[in-house]
């Protein structure tokens, strides 16, 4: 049955994607729901690739550049239930909101945006590409694996993730590093006979603190920033001296950053703090990695590492956008700011270099939180700039 492109059914079908879970890797019946929805709406050229992101297109009816619209199909773990005001999966409206996990991060984002590309079916300066991607919440693994493939070619790419009604133009990316302290086992009665892992581990955190004095900074994006995060230790057994150490750090880097040079400052750094290694004890510093298997079952193992990205406030198409979104309740252009946390961008744009932006409504501090919820008056205003935003962006492109 076909369904009419109106905000009312855009806020239904995102009450129904909450109520569908979708962990990183669990996204198929998501992307099977979501599939439905594209073609009830008229989208055309609908199709699941070889990492599971769903493509539809909007048909324009001019030859302007395609933009493309993009959400994620997964969502982080939803924790407690007995924690959340409202059930995770009620999916709710309640009290002015939509309430639950993937409420504004980010199913109710790609309702909007899917239902507002098929508004413009026949109306757009060009097409309109809709591409949900997975595994956003772990990396990036389907933007990365979509862009990479050729299947889609976009001039700009508008992302979904919550911006209160700004347009953002980047974010610090981030990386999961791990520095191994490693030695030699032995009984705790006899620690002569061993030698300690955790002997290195103070000064090993000692110049992770050294490198996070000494941090760059982008006046835009701010500070780079690095924090120890957590401390295994192997094995797990208090009569045992260990053999191994595992620092995990978590770094908010900037867009001239590369896995390669994380590792090669940590390294430095740990040197700095111990030129010489005692007998029986070495230390090596790597990218984190994580086996990720898409429900499609593609497999890849990838070094968890998001790229940050900066757009030149002054593009023509970021101009184009604040012009063309506005100020909800004001006069004048949109805010013009990065991000606060890591997107797909920096895949579309840092690496790949399609102008890119990011436009919704939600707030940012619901992400990730037990209180997720995204306000039904922003979202119904969030819907109606959308088409405006995409006729915008496209002529800008031209």
């Amino acid at each position: 049955m076909a369904k009419a492109p109106t905000f009312e059914n855009a806020l239904q079908f995102a009450s129904d994607l909450i109520a569908t879970p979708g962990l990183s890797g669990q996204e198929g019946d998501v992307a099977q729901r979501l599939q439905q929805e594209m073609e009830a709406l008229g989208l055309e050229d609908i199709r699941v690739d070889a990492a599971g992101n769903v493509i539809g297109v909007a048909r324009g009816r001019g030859d302007a550049p395609a933009a493309m619209l993009n959400c994620h199909l997964d969502v982080v773990a939803e924790g407690d239930h007995s924690e959340w005001e409202v059930p995770p999966f009620s999916g709710a409206v309640q009290d002015g909101f939509l309430h639950g996990r993937g409420a504004m991060d980010i199913k109710g984002p790609l309702a909007l945006q899917t239902y507002a590309a098929a508004s413009m079916i026949g109306e757009a300066p060009g097409d309109v590409i809709v591409a949900h991607t997975v595994f956003e919440e772990r990396g990036g693994l389907g933007m990365k694996y979509l862009l990479e493939s050729g299947d889609v070619e976009p001039a700009i790419v508008i992302i979904g993730e919550a911006t209160q009604g700004d347009v953002c133009i980047g974010h610090r990316g981030r990386a999961e590093l791990e520095v191994v302290l490693s030695g030699e086992a032995g009984h705790a009665s006899v620690p002569d006979r061993a030698a300690n892992a955790l002997d290195l581990l103070g000064d090993a955190l000692a110049a992770v603190h050294d490198l996070a004095e000494a941090q760059g900074s982008d006046e835009v994006l701010g500070a780079s920033s690095l924090v120890t995060t957590m401390v295994n230790v192997l094995p797990e057994t208090r009569n045992v001296i260990p053999d191994q150490v595992v620092m995990a750090i978590d770094w908010r880097i900037l867009p001239t950053d590369s896995d390669e040079s994380l590792v090669a400052r940590v390294r430095a750094a740990v040197e700095q703090r111990i030129p010489e290694l005692p007998s029986g004890l070495s230390f090596e510093v790597r990218m984190a990695t994580e086996h990720q298997v898409t429900y499609t079952g593609l497999v890849a193992d990838r070094n968890l590492f998001t790229p940050g990205v900066l757009m030149d406030p002054e593009h023509p198409v970021v101009q184009a956008a604040a012009g063309a979104v506005g100020r909800r309740g004001a006069e004048g252009d949109a805010k013009v700011r990065p991000w606060q946390f890591a997107t797909d961008g920096g895949w579309s744009c840092g690496v790949n270099g399609i102008p890119t932006i990011g436009f919704a409504p939600g707030e940012e501090r619901f992400a990730h939180t037990n209180r997720e919820r995204l306000n039904v008056e922003a979202a119904a205003w969030g819907f109606e700039r959308y088409p405006h935003l995409i006729r915008a962006v496209q002529l800008a492109a031209r």
